[in-house]
């Protein structure tokens, strides 16, 4: 903790109280970051320094949410239903419980006429009004079921049919987690996956859950972040930074050096000019670059950046995640190239009703804990 007071007095912040408070939105300013950055590198010079300090990191996550005990390869018992054929690809309908009383809702996207093990591509969604049912990720989803992975995109608390409590409870981030390894557990038990090609994908809080499931689950094999990675910005939101899992008694990091965890597997970041990862070029990327040339991995990590877009999955920021995600995973775009691009006018825009998972037929299960309290001591149980 002494070196972590030091560290912090460096950067000009009152110490004590930096080091006792969560990191959340705009910690420091964007010089600050980078202090920190060049101090954090000095830890680590080799492969093997660079994987203890993540062990650190991996377990900081998990003690700061209260996870400590997080289970793997827990068995789902999922409930898929209302399947939809569209162009080269289904649709269907899923929920399942991730722990108790707790449920997560989805879509599952499927190739037709799958023949062989294909990858499976875990889709975290950020913040808005259901994203889950909006037009850009369903896009998403469809095309690399298109492609010829199969796609789970799942709701956050209290969006889409996840409306069990509010989104902003206190302990959200610890049910994010778990609902996003459940995710995990769910695909890859759909006996068609290739277990061994597990990707994942999503934007602004999504892209903080990509990131924080790809250093915590080994299962991940290509992680892509879009529009969230930052040295100085933490997330505005609970979900993303309400519990202390950047600070603890052993060290301090940072969502850059969460993204990196993941090496020296695949990692792309997708930034742009109008939000926080306006400087991922110049600060972040070449930070995780290092780390990934312990391991002679350095053409495992990409970043495609947007100076003149803003903060969003529109479609340029789809188009490189489809490239990236197509050359790791071994999926194929030949069949939907136009134009240069990946065609994704051929999909389909199903409505909010087609998408939901419970109506009369398949009801919210009466297990199901409602209301914020009793979600709240829902994931405290767990």
């Amino acid at each position: 903790m002494k070196t972590i007071l030091k560290s912090l007095f460096l950067l000009g912040l009152p110490a004590l109280l930096a080091a006792q408070e969560l990191r959340q939105g705009a910690f420091f300013t964007p010089e600050q970051a980078v202090i920190e950055l060049n101090q954090m590198a000095q830890q680590y010079h080799s492969a093997a320094e660079w994987e203890a300090h993540a062990a650190l990191i991996r377990q900081g996550i998990l003690d700061g949410a209260g996870i400590s005990k997080l289970k793997f390869n827990e068995p789902v018992k999922a409930t898929v239903h209302s399947r939809k054929i569209a162009n080269g690809y289904s649709v269907e309908n899923v929920f399942f419980e991730a722990f108790k009383g707790v449920f997560v809702s989805g879509n599952l996207y499927k190739p037709l006429n799958i023949t062989t093990k294909v990858p499976a591509v875990l889709c975290p969604h950020g913040h808005g009004e259901d994203p889950r049912f909006k037009e850009y990720t369903q896009q998403r989803c469809a095309t690399l079921a298109r492609m010829g992975a199969i796609v789970f995109a799942y709701d956050m608390v209290g969006q889409g049919d996840m409306k069990q409590a509010d989104h902003k409870i206190d302990n959200v981030l610890k049910a994010q987690i778990i609902m996003g390894v459940r995710g995990i557990d769910f695909l890859t038990q759909i006996p068609q996956v290739d277990i061994s090609k597990i990707g994942i994908t999503g934007e602004s809080g999504g892209g903080t859950q990509t990131f924080l499931l790809s250093a915590l689950d080994k299962r991940v094999a290509v992680s892509v972040p879009v529009v969230m990675v930052s040295a100085y910005f933490y997330g505005g939101c609970v979900c993303e930074s309400g519990l202390p899992i950047h600070v603890r008694e052993t060290h301090a990091t940072s969502n850059v050096e969460i993204a990196a965890c993941v090496a020296p597997k695949p990692l792309m970041l997708v930034s742009d000019g109008g939000d926080w990862t306006k400087f991922n070029p110049e600060v972040e990327v070449p930070h995780i670059k290092r780390i990934y040339s312990f391991y002679g991995a350095e053409q495992n990590i990409e970043n495609v950046h947007l100076p003149d877009e803003k903060h969003d999955y529109g479609p340029s920021k789809r188009q490189a995640a489809y490239s990236f995600l197509a050359k790791h995973l071994g999926l194929n775009t030949e069949e939907i190239i136009k134009d240069g691009l990946v065609d994704e006018t051929q999909n389909t825009v199903y409505s909010v009703s087609e998408l939901s998972v419970y109506d009369s037929n398949f009801p919210r299960p009466k297990s199901a804990v409602m209301g914020n309290e009793a979600l709240e001591k829902a994931i405290a149980a767990y």
